[in-house]
């Protein structure tokens, strides 16, 4: 006789394959859709959401659950389902067809819009998706602001408030920071040999390196689009972007490295427990630490190009010549950029900090979405003290909002405090730091599968980050991180 417990399961397995179902059609449309197909997709996108909703929100799941928690079978996993159901049984499935079709329109707006630098034909999709992301706050409820609803469906337990608290701390410490590297890099001015890098020998070299980090090309590989993205279409089908600049590979392959980051936890998860907490991510704050810490903290770093730019050098041959102090420096440049995904370590959080301030504003109605190209403009000349040229080099560059993201951004720096903490922790066991010394990371990777990927939803961001470092999560070992390498 099946338990409560196993219904569930069953259940949750039957959602799994809509919602995954949805995932590749949604990655085709971020990749191989043609134009005329965007319409049609987003009604297909509408009905799976929906369908997949109404699985997951059944009397059925419901009876399921409450059966299940009655017997006291597996506490925690229950207390994530129970979360999750109530969560989602606050949204109607009418809610979730309407955000699934705005944000399939949305970001076909938001790439043309982006073509052409105009906010303005943008502005009617944000003005959607922002009532749709009000009602969502509104039927989810919250104490503080509508902002720590949307916040908190991306990292559990986080609040507006404080992450505003950790932000105002961490600004002027940020800025002094940044404008020290800064600086430094404007002193030794050091320079990338000029291009053509081929974007068929930049593939072939970041699939080398993803394959060295530990990424499963059995059970993923790598593909070309406007905002790279890594996404799961299945347990054993995970899959990276990226987009590549012939003038300079340094871009694609640490965009590379950052969704492997993304794909290694997502490989790393459970995989039995596909559509389940036990087998899901515990939050972006988390996820990003994976993207970071192999971008940042593997990727560039000395044991990192003592082993890679002689091989980049036969991808590359206009490298042979160069000294890897000098590339190192290349590397750890830093200077203030528009765009958000270019930006060096030092910048970075500079750019997640104005996100944040802007989307507080627009979902409390204090900044109008019209508005929003000259809020942004003045938030970016007070904290990088330069204009951005055009929509595209600022409002519009980020795919977040056409696809619903509000909320989502502040997990970005979460993620960068959790890297550094990751891996300070994981690199105090001498074997480790043995490995990443050579270049090796194994010893690494196994290390984040125990701490990290094998927990899955089941336990608090806090409490992954407590139990695998020994430490309540803080914002010193990244601040060390960067005085290190960049001004140290």
């Amino acid at each position: 006789m099946s338990t409560a417990l196993d219904r569930l399961r069953a259940m949750a397995r039957e959602r799994a394959v809509v919602s995954s179902a949805a995932a590749v059609i949604g990655w085709d449309q971020e990749t191989y859709l043609p134009d005329a197909g965007h319409a049609w997709r987003a009604d297909q996108l509408a009905w799976l959401s929906e369908k997949a909703h109404e699985l997951g929100t059944s009397q059925a799941w419901g009876d399921a659950l409450a059966e299940a928690e009655a017997a006291k079978a597996s506490p925690a996993l229950l207390a994530a389902m129970r979360r999750d159901y109530d969560k989602a049984t606050k949204l109607p499935g009418e809610l979730v067809a309407r955000e699934a079709q705005a944000t399939s329109l949305g970001k076909q707006a938001w790439a043309e819009a982006r073509k052409r630098s105009d906010f303005a034909s943008f502005a009617p999709h944000l003005e959607i998706l922002l009532g749709i992301a009000r009602e969502k706050a509104d039927r989810w409820g919250y104490k503080g602001e509508a902002y720590d609803a949307l916040l908190d469906a991306y990292e559990r337990d986080a609040t507006s408030a404080g992450i505003a608290t950790l932000f105002d701390a961490l600004r002027p410490r940020l800025r002094d920071l940044a404008a020290a590297a800064v600086e430094r890099s404007k002193a030794r001015n050091p320079q990338l040999p000029a291009g053509p890098y081929p974007i068929a020998a930049q593939q072939a070299f970041n699939a080398k390196v993803a394959a060295s980090l530990g990424y499963d090309f059995q059970a993923g590989r790598i593909d070309t689009t406007t905002h790279p993205f890594c996404t799961t279409l299945g347990p054993r089908d995970v899959r990276l972007t990226t987009r590549y600049d012939e003038s300079d590979f340094t871009s694609s392959l640490f965009g590379v490295m950052h969704e492997a980051g993304h794909g290694l936890y997502e490989q790393g998860l459970p995989g039995d427990e596909f559509g389940l907490p036990s087998g899901e991510a515990a939050s972006l704050g988390i996820h990003e630490s994976q993207s970071r810490l192999w971008e940042n903290h593997v990727g560039r770093s000395w044991p990192f190009w003592e082993k890679w730019l002689p091989v980049a050098a036969e991808h590359f041959p206009q490298l042979a010549s160069v000294e890897l102090a000098d590339f190192m420096a290349y590397v750890a440049k830093a200077e203030y950029s528009f765009i958000r995904v270019e930006a060096d370590e030092p910048t970075y959080d500079l750019h997640i900090i104005l996100r944040f301030g802007l989307e507080r504003r627009l979902l409390s109605g204090e900044l109008a979405v019209k508005d929003v190209p000259k809020a942004w403009n003045e938030s970016f000349e007070d904290l990088f003290g330069m204009t951005p040229p055009d929509d595209a080099h600022g409002c519009l560059q980020d795919i977040h909002w056409s696809m619903g993201g509000l909320g989502y951004f502040p997990t970005y720096t979460l993620g960068n405090l959790n890297a550094a903490q990751l891996f300070a922790a994981a690199t105090a066991d001498e074997s480790i730091a043995a490995g990443v010394a050579k270049a090796e990371y194994a010893p690494l990777l196994a290390w984040l599968r125990k701490q990290v990927h094998s927990k899955g939803a089941v336990m608090t961001p806090a409490e992954i980050i407590r139990e695998a470092t020994g430490k309540e999560p803080s914002a010193e070992a990244h601040l060390a991180h960067l005085t290190r390498r960049y001004v140290g």
